[in-house]
């Protein structure tokens, strides 16, 4: 059996290739739907690797974009790779802003909400450190069915690995579906809530564009695959080739779901 174990997010160089590439996709969507004027100040919280931060700064038109996240591999990745004098990346903790009272036009977050212990303080904050009618947003995705390439690996491990049950992000987010997100911005008092869905298409080369990001570590799918022992690993491997949709030219074509919220802040 596979013990559970802390969730792993630290290595930008991995994560990227996992999630980030797709949370753009989805990112640029939020984007559109929110249509936030030019020249606003954005905050993002939890900016991981700062794929939010980046795809705000080419469509956007912001005067600041500032991210923060609590993890500082992830802050210095961010920095790293977005070259802009409009942007800032720090170390911080979403449920205790560093920054004043209506700092910002516009706070929103990525794909964070779900692994904070108090997502409604997280929301809260985010609310107090934007204007007075300015935007509150953020993303997750649909663990639970839509978000296909966690789907597939959850269902492929809980078949193999009861142990693997619990540790599915479908089963451990429940806040990760429209009524409690729309729940968990009114009690945040965030006013004029709306819930959408936001889908991109995740196509994968092959088999192996696939399968290697799960061998990064970061986050609780990677970090349960290299939990396993090599025999189980490779169990887990070959169950999920067979039951992925590949094209006859290798090609797997999956979608990705993400809820979006978003409000104002009164």
């Amino acid at each position: 059996m596979s013990a559970p174990r802390d969730d792993v997010w630290a290595v930008g160089d991995a994560y990227e290739p996992y999630v980030g590439r797709w949370s753009r996709l989805v990112a640029a969507e939020l984007l559109d739907w929110l249509a936030v004027p030019p020249g606003a100040r954005w905050l993002d919280v939890g900016c991981g690797t700062g794929a939010l931060s980046r795809t705000i700064l080419d469509r956007a038109a912001p005067e600041t974009v500032t991210g923060v996240d609590a993890s500082a591999g992830f802050v210095q990745h961010a920095a790293a790779r977005v070259a802009d004098p409009r942007a800032s990346f720090r170390v911080g903790d979403a449920q205790a802003l560093p920054f004043d009272d209506g700092a910002f036009a516009a706070a929103v977050s990525g794909l964070v909400l779900n692994f904070v212990p108090a997502p409604t303080r997280m929301a809260a904050e985010m609310r107090r450190v934007t204007r007075r009618d300015g935007v509150v947003a953020l993303y997750v995705w649909d663990y639970a069915g839509g978000m296909q390439l966690m789907r597939h690996f959850w269902d492929a491990a809980g078949a193999l690995d009861p142990a693997a049950l619990p540790l599915d992000e479908g089963r451990r987010f429940p806040i990760c579906r429209p009524e409690p997100l729309a729940a968990l911005f009114r009690d945040a008092r965030i006013a004029d809530v709306e819930v959408r869905a936001l889908e991109v298409p995740t196509v994968f080369r092959d088999f192996d564009d696939y399968w290697t990001p799960f061998l990064g570590g970061q986050g609780p799918a990677p970090g349960y695959c290299m939990s396993l022992d090599e025999d189980r690993r490779a169990a887990l491997r070959e169950r999920l080739r067979a039951r992925l949709p590949a094209q006859p030219d290798g090609r797997i074509p999956l979608t990705a779901r993400a809820w979006a919220a978003r409000g104002r802040a009164a």
